[in-house]
């Protein structure tokens, strides 16, 4: 019994150093950076309110959650019907096209933000055909539309493998079964597929959710005149040195998402795991 503890123990500890090194320290510097008290006498503790009441603050955290859960369904639904297709299927071509669907996972964020400037910049494919057509130039690679399309194109990779993952080990004689009994295509779906994949679709869009609310390589590329939360902490702690007052928006940012993946964990059950 002794040894078996040992060896448990002996296993854990290279575990719980990473943890307690870069998540438990940072995370507790970050709240207490959050709630001192500032050169000007504020106490600290109100910058976490300041995130609510402050317009600046307040909009970006609105608009971060929304552009997040807006990225979150889309990509369920495009990830979660392509997912359940290539599980289901065999077709020649099959596993090159599952390689360029997800071959974004191979981009940073930058990189991300780049190809949608090249498709929606002012230079890019869209701006060329208007011209071409003789209308104005369309660009919107730097406003919500070119970001939450830059999301959606890195989070979609998530989704569809896990998607496929859960598709995959689906028992088919429940199908069968369901039409043997005389269900049509739709009630199929609705009445065994979907339910059987419930697990799937929420830890994938507790995931998807939580990765967009914290990406910052593509907001970076592109949210020149918008605020999310990541380039409002970013233009805190860099441009006004206002390092309180981002450790204090990086702990709400973190509390969303955390609320987020901890309510999946709880209705998912173990497919939930932690986003990177």
């Amino acid at each position: 019994m002794r040894s078996r503890k040992l060896f448990a123990i002996t296993c854990l500890l290279p575990t719980l150093l990473v943890v307690t090194a870069f998540f438990v320290i940072p995370a507790v510097m970050l709240l207490f950076i959050g709630a001192a008290r500032g050169s000007d006498g504020e106490a600290g503790l109100w910058r976490y309110l300041a995130v609510l009441t402050t317009e600046r603050y307040r909009s970006a955290m609105i608009s971060t959650v929304l552009l997040s859960l807006g990225v979150t369904a889309t990509t369920l639904v495009i990830g979660g019907i392509s997912g359940v297709f290539l599980a289901r299927n065999r077709f020649p071509g099959r596993g090159f096209l599952v390689a360029c669907l997800t071959f974004p996972l191979a981009f940073p964020g930058v990189v991300v933000g780049f190809m949608v400037i090249m498709l929606a910049g002012r230079l890019g494919v869209f701006a060329s055909i208007s011209l071409a057509l003789g209308g104005d130039r369309l660009v919107f690679a730097y406003s919500m539309v070119g970001l939450f399309m830059g999301y959606l194109y890195f989070s979609t990779p998530r989704v569809l493998l896990t998607v496929m993952g859960v598709a995959e080990k689906l028992d088919g004689r429940l199908i069968e079964a369901a039409r043997s009994l005389g269900a049509g295509p739709w009630a199929v779906q609705r009445d065994i597929v979907l339910p059987a994949l419930a697990p799937a679709f929420v830890a994938a869009g507790s995931i998807c959710f939580a990765t967009a609310m914290g990406a910052f390589g593509t907001a970076f590329t592109l949210a020149t005149r918008i605020d999310v939360l990541p380039m409002v902490i970013y233009q805190e702690f860099t441009e006004s040195a206002n390092i309180a007052m981002a450790a204090a928006l990086s702990v709400m940012l973190g509390l969303v998402a955390w609320a987020i993946l901890a309510l999946a964990r709880l209705n998912g059950g173990s497919n939930v795991a932690a986003a990177g």
